[in-house]
């Protein structure tokens, strides 16, 4: 008899997610953390001065209500969050500011001369929202189950993929907030892969809109943890897995972690084939991050940038694509995209009252050492004078230190590889099932698998039932509800 059913390497959403689903159907489960704390990227803590609360990694997340694994598990009946009416800002020269609202109509009459476009854009994806979440959200071999939605959404993504990509604009505020959306992919603009990312970020913007949880997003994986705990799951802290050898006897092992890391672990048992194409793996541009204390808050030139849960800065679509080839090409920009959330402008706990945070980071090669603080401080500066006077502390980590702090950020990739139209195919591997590998019980559930990077948990639930198939032999899925 082995000691668990299911180990479970790494406790970040997709770990959680993954153990979650088959604790409730029935299975001993054990999860191995490294750090102290668990949630992986999804993490909140003091990171500058003492009642500054900051998150780890992520901070927004768009797709927290609208991934079906979350709607399963009833997450926003578990956690609060704040979903602003301005989704995401992408300030410009002279006071001017792209506006993404909640409401599709706002934001095309904001838009102007562009509006109509941008409403062409999007309504359609919008009309057929959870047929593009169904396109978006599994592996691209499979049939998608609405061919209209994923018809729509990939004549747009070969639009917006392409140096075609500003036809149908006449300005230059619209074409600026598409590329500060693709540019959360971390790829080159324009392709094929960052069009996809952008444009259903875009959608989700006037669809649900893009939550911040109160408290930081380590309420997210707290709850995931909470509902572990109750179904009988157990969560080992402090337990760094070296070797195959540091893991129990068990029917399954899923692994929350890099590719390159489960290789590492599983060692011999990993076939050579296998391991080649893992060696060919493409990691995506680095980012760097800085946390900022703040007296008051951001000064932005644009008032209405303060009601955005998300700022986008690095200027036009050809800046923010130039500052992305330099990345790419290992240099770092002297006009660098950078991507900005004041989480305490809509939740109240994270800072004492009257003070702020700020959460910002900014691409970079992959390894970087360099401290990003003052190339990110100037960009905010651009567009929100006198913003160094109100900081009161900051505290950075460049890329190589993201990697130390958490190896599945491999050269400080927190994508968990590239987003590109070969590796949305072949994530990890190419395969109808690629979170499963060719090793008897080991799967593979981070973001390094399809659907890819964000806050969703589809990874883990898709590792789990896969697992629960071919493993353990049921294929019924378990309820995840409160």
């Amino acid at each position: 008899m082995t000691e668990v059913d299911a180990a479970v390497v790494g406790s970040g959403p997709n770990g959680l997610s993954a153990a979650v689903t088959l604790a409730r159907a029935g299975l001993r489960v054990r999860v191995y953390e490294a750090a102290q704390t668990i949630g992986g990227g999804a993490r909140t803590a003091e990171l500058t001065v003492p009642g500054f609360r900051h998150d780890v990694c992520s901070a927004v997340h768009p797709q927290a209500l609208a991934s079906p694994f979350f709607r399963a598990f009833g997450l926003e009946k578990r956690v609060s969050f704040v979903v602003p009416e301005l989704s995401y800002a992408h300030p410009l020269d002279g006071g001017v500011a792209g506006l993404a609202y909640r409401d599709l109509g706002r934001t095309a009459e904001s838009l102007g001369v562009d509006g109509a476009a941008w409403r062409r854009l999007l309504e359609p994806l919008l009309d057929r929202l959870d047929g593009v979440l169904d396109f978006t959200g599994g592996t691209m071999l499979r049939a998608p189950r609405d061919p209209v939605a994923a018809f729509e959404f990939a004549v747009r993504a070969l639009a917006q993929g392409t140096r075609a990509w500003n036809v149908g604009f006449a300005g230059g505020v619209a074409p600026a907030m598409l590329a500060g959306v693709a540019a959360h992919a971390g790829g080159a603009l324009p392709s094929l892969g960052s069009a996809g990312a952008g444009l259903l970020l875009a959608t989700l913007a006037h669809a649900g809109g893009w939550p911040i949880p109160v408290g930081g997003s380590q309420a997210i994986v707290d709850a995931m943890a909470d509902d572990l705990r109750a179904h009988g799951g157990e969560i080992v802290t402090g337990a760094e897995v070296h070797a195959w050898g540091d893991l129990p006897s068990a029917q399954a092992v899923l692994f929350d972690t890099s590719p390159r890391d489960l290789v590492r672990i599983v060692g011999s048992r990993v076939p050579e084939r296998y391991r080649r194409r893992i060696e060919r793996f493409r990691y995506a541009s680095a980012v760097a991050k800085v946390d900022f204390a703040l007296d008051a808050p951001v000064p932005w030139a644009n008032p209405e940038v303060a009601d955005a849960g998300t700022v986008h800065l690095g200027g036009t679509r050809s800046q923010i694509a130039a500052a992305e080839r330099e990345v790419r090409a290992g240099r770092h920009p002297g006009w660098p995209y950078a991507l900005v959330s004041q989480p305490s402008r809509f939740d109240a706990s994270r800072a004492p009252e009257g003070k702020h945070v700020l959460w910002a980071y900014t691409h970079v090669p992959l390894g970087s050492e360099v401290d990003p603080t003052e190339m990110v401080t100037e960009q905010i500066e651009r567009s929100a004078p006198g913003f160094r006077d109100v900081v009161i502390a900051s505290a950075w980590r460049s890329a190589a230190q993201i990697e130390e702090h958490n190896s599945n950020y491999v050269g400080g990739d927190i994508s968990g590889g590239e987003v590109s139209i070969a590796q949305l195919f072949c994530r990890p591997v190419l395969s109808r099932a690629p979170w499963a590998t060719p090793i008897r019980g080991v799967y593979l559930c981070s973001s390094s698998t399809p659907p890819g990077p964000s806050v969703h948990g589809l990874n883990g639930w898709f590792a789990a039932i896969a697992a629960l198939r071919v493993t353990f032999g049921t294929r019924q899925i378990p309820a995840l509800g409160a």
